[in-house]
């Protein structure tokens, strides 16, 4: 899908790279001993070394390590035997140290991939330049006194994984499809949990734009922190046509930050954006460079899980599902997991329908997640299963769904207790079919007359006399054979 902008003087394209900030799943910071717990009272889990007390050195959480290294494999990206950490220097007030703790020359992880699935049914492949791991700052709360900023040292030293793309994206929804494949990848591989309403999951769109043919990059600019999909997609439409009408009036894009107000639909100034050298880059002094050794190194690889792209590509082949059916059950691991527990046994299409059409419309209306869904794993599978044997209709199962979802009862106790099974007994259909036809003299002679149409006015009527459970296509064939001869 091409997304131009059409601007006075011709199209624009736009180039985008993001940088995702994800908060690796440790039960303590990235060089102190302090929790990472969310919702704790400010400033609870805080060590000194997090303070920036005198004389405290940092330590290097392996576990941290470890997480870097799994989130670059499941990237199908580079693994640097050697990083070092680095100071950034920066003043801010959350930031005790008066730097960050990061890396620049040398990460952790070098060059990957990501496939991102669109809508139109094509995959394209995002370049990923890096991964490097960092210390979060603090957080200012400016809302909390009248006329001064409280500092919360709660998240300083936090351990972030900071994803940094290549300018490949050219359209809001590669964007999109990148930050939510991102997300499943991390959560598939347990290294981030991806709430960006919490913030352990947020990013900064780098946007730049420039006239179609064109292949020189212009200035970008960073639009920091922005917490959901949505908020990416509608940033980078905002910023991008901002650009493009301070070209078209003959003024210069200025290399800065800004944030994104989504209540306003704009994006504004924060600061001009620092170069590298602004930030006086230098090893950090107090923590040497890190060596993995190959065996630490394949000892991660071989506990990686099945990721997205190879479960999606299972479902295709093994069970025969479509690349969009697949694509959107692999798109979250609990999704899939639920899906590979229900198919078991039972025709995973049929599966794949219940879950993304009924289950998925049922749990969203009623805001909850998969893991929480009223109606288990088992008990979805076991209602396809009901339909497959011919015990109950497609359409009685649909009411049968409904009570699952009110009770969480087994489909075969509700069957049971409401007497729902399906009448397959020839006798006893061809005994309502005989009722019916008789009944209704003006009919018969209609689809006798050559309205075939009107068999399935005489199918309704069966199938209403017998309560819905009559098999509709016993019932369907009895009366072409009755009625047509």
């Amino acid at each position: 899908m091409t997304y131009l902008i059409q601007g006075e003087t011709g199209d624009w394209e736009v180039v985008v790279g993001l940088e995702v900030h994800a908060q690796a799943i440790t039960n303590s910071k990235l060089f102190s001993g302090a929790p990472t717990t969310f919702g704790a009272e400010p400033n609870q889990n805080v060590a000194l070394v997090d303070a920036a007390m005198p004389g405290m050195l940092p330590v290097i959480n392996e576990i941290a390590i470890e997480q870097a290294v799994r989130t670059g494999l499941g990237l199908r990206a580079v693994i640097n035997r050697t990083s070092v950490f680095e100071r950034k220097n920066y003043f801010y007030a959350d930031l005790p140290q008066g730097y960050q703790i990061s890396q620049f020359l040398h990460p952790i992880v070098g060059e990957g991939t990501v496939t991102v699935d669109l809508a139109d049914g094509t995959s394209r492949d995002i370049g990923v330049e890096r991964l490097h791991l960092e210390q979060d700052a603090g957080k200012s709360m400016h809302d909390q006194d009248p006329t001064r900023t409280m500092i919360d040292l709660n998240r300083a030293g936090v351990v972030l994984m900071e994803i940094v793309s290549k300018p490949d994206i050219r359209t809001p929804e590669e964007a999109g499809a990148y930050v939510k494949k991102m997300r499943a990848i991390i959560r598939y591989l347990g290294t981030c949990d991806g709430n960006m309403e919490e913030g352990s999951m947020r990013a900064d769109v780098n946007v730049s734009v420039r006239p179609v043919g064109e292949t020189e990059l212009r200035t970008r600019v960073e639009v920091k922190n922005v917490n959901s999909v949505r908020f990416v997609m509608q940033a980078i439409e905002i910023e991008a046509a901002r650009q493009v009408d301070v070209w078209e009036e003959g003024g210069e894009v200025v290399q800065e930050t800004r944030l994104f107000d989504a209540h306003k639909g704009e994006t504004r100034p924060m600061r001009t954006k620092e170069f590298a050298h602004d930030y006086r880059y230098f090893p950090d002094p107090d923590l040497l460079p890190i060596r993995l050794e190959e065996d630490f190194i394949e000892k991660i690889r071989a506990s990686l899980p099945e990721l997205p792209d190879d479960k999606k590509a299972r479902f295709i082949s093994e069970l025969g599902l479509s690349a969009y059916d697949a694509g959107v059950l692999v798109a979250d691991r609990d999704t899939a997991a639920y899906f590979e527990e229900a198919a078991k046994g039972h025709d995973a299409k049929q599966v794949a329908n219940w879950l993304t059409t009924n289950l998925f419309g049922a749990l969203n209306k009623l805001d909850l997640e998969i893991g929480a869904s009223p109606i288990s794993a088992t008990h979805l599978g076991e209602l396809v299963g009901l339909i497959e044997d011919d015990t109950i209709s497609s359409r009685i199962a649909k009411d049968v769904f409904e009570e699952m979802l009110a009770t969480s009862k087994s489909p075969e106790a509700i069957v049971e207790d409401k007497g729902l099974k399906q009448i397959t007994d020839t006798r006893a259909i061809e005994a309502i079919v005989d009722q019916v036809i008789a009944d209704s003299p003006d009919q018969v002679a209609d689809v006798q007359g050559g309205n075939e149409k009107g068999i399935g006015w005489f199918v309704g009527q069966v199938m209403k006399a017998s309560q819905g459970k009559a098999n509709p296509g016993q019932v369907n064939g009895l009366l072409r054979k009755k009625l047509l001869g």
